[in-house]
């Protein structure tokens, strides 16, 4: 799974006081893809190619790491070391809002008034998997994606357990849960460190049902043949020939995104 950007539109974005470059492809209703860490290499531009292709309008900001540049451990280690002492991102906060999330919140309402559809999906995906549901403040953010959540990161009990949102944030996602019909889906590995099964404990305990859980078994002999390290269900994991259990769940987060985005007939 590898793409280049060069069929990609590239232009700086500035909201909630932030500006970076996101990049731009397809037609159909909107979804924004946060980018995994180390940033948007080939490997999570394949995923938004894959969403343009199944008919989707897909904007990938770019809020840290180079474009483009394919992943190694040295770059990751040193994009990581920068996210730990960012104010924007909040690493290690818990209850807390992140600057962050107001920019991708000013990304989401701009996809949104100019694409068709109910609103627009937000896919976050490890670093940035929660980031996805603390844009479900705003009304237009209709079907969140929290894939391998991972912030903050789970290096104490309390961090395992809490939802990567603040609390006043996450009684808003609530609200429109019972409100609004907002649904959310997440994924993980079962035995994925860096996303924790306590997260998810949290958010099924405040969501309920509106909180639709694939878990993806990553335990000792797996049929899927997954390594202990299995991390990136929408990315890096991904097989699809023979189609392995994160290929599944791509499938069924394009049909949550369309069954949440498109208008009825």
């Amino acid at each position: 799974m590898h793409a280049d950007l060069g069929s990609w539109r590239r232009a700086p974005f500035t909201g909630g006081g932030l500006t970076y470059d996101c990049f731009e492809k397809g037609e159909g209703p909107g979804v924004v893809l946060i980018p995994e860490i180390p940033g948007l290499t080939p490997e999570v531009a394949a995923f938004g190619e894959h969403l343009v292709s199944e008919g989707f309008t897909v904007v990938i900001p770019s809020p840290f790491g180079t474009p483009g540049r394919p992943e190694t451990t040295g770059y990751a280690l040193g994009v990581i070391a920068r996210l730990c002492v960012s104010k924007e991102f909040r690493c290690f906060a818990a209850n807390a809002e992140r600057p962050i999330t107001k920019y991708l919140r000013a990304v989401a309402t701009d996809l949104a008034a100019r694409t068709p559809g109910r609103g627009v999906g937000v896919i976050g995906m490890c670093f940035t998997g929660g980031f996805a549901l603390a844009t479900a403040v705003e009304d237009v953010v209709k079907a969140p994606v929290l894939s391998q959540p991972s912030t903050p990161f789970a290096v104490s009990a309390k961090l395992r357990r809490d939802p990567g949102l603040s609390q006043q944030e996450l009684e808003v996602v609530k609200e429109r849960t019972r409100t609004d019909g907002l649904c959310v889906l997440g994924m993980r590995f079962s035995k994925d460190r860096m996303a924790p099964a306590e997260r998810f404990v949290t958010l099924r305990a405040q969501l309920g049902d509106a909180f639709e859980v694939i878990e993806l078994d990553s335990a000792p002999g797996n049929p899927d043949g997954y390594g202990r390290g299995a991390h990136s269900v929408l990315t890096r994991d991904l097989r699809d020939d023979p189609p392995n259990s994160a290929y599944h769940a791509r499938t069924r987060t394009v049909a949550f995104l369309r069954h949440h985005l498109e208008r009825s007939s």
